[in-house]
């Protein structure tokens, strides 16, 4: 009665190459591979594009910041009479001038440079801040296309198995018609059928998701076909080389140049404590018959109370920078454990996959075949043999399910970084 069973293993690979052979005839598009999605997310990446401001303002800032301030027009009238035979006269009273002047601070070169540092460190602290961004956005783009990829793998692993438990359906009936076998048995296999079904539309929920998820980052159509998965058992960090390699986090630089960004409102502030001098030119006109007169005057803030201000605000900005420093040495510390913990479970997953590869999967396979083989025979049960089925399917599921968290494990490893032109090569 099932003479013509292939095993589960070979009937699954044969349905899914028939699955692939018409996925790919029924999309003209070109699949969406791994890199091409990440430079997808790249290219329509409005954040990126927002920190490529940021830093151009900054930059700005700073060539505006290094200039002496702009001089000031003054005009004025001194000693306007209000009242008597001149009131409102500019030109009767002698006393009465009209004045013209200019006034300059001469900010010193010293201060300039401070302010102009200031801002060149927050442009650098924006180049890290876009640094940042863009290894979210690869490896939120690189966990999206992964999530879809396996999710695909499962839904076709679970019509595969359905399409295995009809045929057992047609032969339970066609044995039950014969003589040959018990309704039970029909009803068994039925039953398996629709949590089969269950699974099924779980699976496609879970897929819409992953594709709606990944569309986000590509701005592509939900349901362009995906190419092959990139090799993620190989990343660029060295558990030897850990501390030295996560000095580049971009967490960690962006620390570093906020740190950078304190120290430069510190020295402003250790700037401040020496004034800067205005000087002041005036010319005042007076009525006929009266002489002009010009006006030279030099200005100078008085700091009588530096210890109550200008050394408190030197302070504030000293302890800022502690801060910033105190904050990044406990945010490197915990990023170490937290990639240290991460390469450990990326190894482990690995491992755990060669063993589903050389035991699981194959015992299960075997399994399969020794109950199909018995029920053949008349010494087995179907029960038995649908039992195995979803034993099979679980560990095959359960190994799916194991290589898409090591993949994404994988993802955050290897975009801690942002790879500006490398991208992971499919698997071979």
């Amino acid at each position: 009665m099932f003479t013509d069973f292939l095993p589960l293993a070979l009937r699954g690979a044969i349905l899914l190459l028939a699955g692939s052979a018409w996925a790919f005839n029924a999309h003209a598009e070109p699949p969406l591979d791994f890199g091409q999605a990440l430079a997808l997310s790249q290219a329509r990446s409005r954040q990126l594009v927002a920190q490529d401001h940021a830093v151009a303002a900054a930059r700005d800032m700073a060539v505006a910041a290094g200039q002496r301030p702009d001089p000031t027009l003054t005009l004025g009238i001194n000693n306007l009479p209000i009242d008597g035979p001149e009131r409102f006269s500019v030109t009767r009273d002698f006393m009465t001038m009209r004045s013209v002047g200019v006034m300059q601070e001469f900010t010193r070169e010293d201060k300039r440079l401070a302010r102009s540092r200031r801002f060149e460190r927050e442009a650098q602290a924006s180049e890290a801040s876009r640094a940042l961004a863009l290894s979210q956005l690869q490896r939120d783009t690189a966990l999206a296309w992964l999530d879809r990829y396996f999710q695909e793998r499962m839904l076709a692993l679970v019509k595969a198995q359905r399409d295995e438990v009809r045929l057992q359906i047609e032969a339970a009936e066609a044995a039950y018609r014969g003589g040959r076998g018990s309704q039970a048995d029909v009803f068994s296999a039925r039953a398996e059928l629709a949590q089969i079904d269950d699974r099924i539309v779980q699976t496609t929920r879970e897929v819409a998701i992953a594709k709606t998820a990944l569309a986000r980052w590509t701005g592509g159509a939900s349901d362009t076909p995906l190419g092959d998965a990139p090799d993620t058992d190989h990343i660029h960090l060295h558990q030897a080389e850990l501390e030295t390699e996560l000095a580049a986090h971009p967490d960690i630089t962006v620390m570093v140049k906020q740190e950078e960004m304190a120290q430069a409102d510190a020295d402003v502030a250790r700037a401040n404590k020496q004034a800067d001098w205005s000087v002041e030119l005036m010319l005042s006109q007076r009525g006929p018959g009266y002489s002009n007169m010009a006006s030279f005057n030099v200005s100078v803030p008085l700091q009588w109370d530096q210890r109550n201000r200008q050394d408190h605000e030197l302070a504030a900005k000293l302890a800022t920078v502690e801060q910033m420093r105190a904050q990044r040495e406990e945010a490197t510390r915990e990023h170490l454990a937290q990639v240290t913990a991460m390469l450990q479970s990326w190894q482990s997953g690995r491992d755990r996959l060669s063993r589903y590869d050389s035991n699981l999967i194959p015992l299960a396979a075997e399994r399969t075949r020794a109950t199909l083989s018995a029920y053949r025979g008349g010494s087995g049960t179907l029960a038995s043999v649908l039992e195995a089925r979803r034993m099979e399917l679980d560990a095959r599921m359960d190994r799916l399910r194991l290589d898409m968290e090591t993949a994404r494990i994988w993802a955050q490893l290897n975009y801690l970084i942002p790879a500006e032109h490398d991208v992971a090569a499919p698997r071979p």
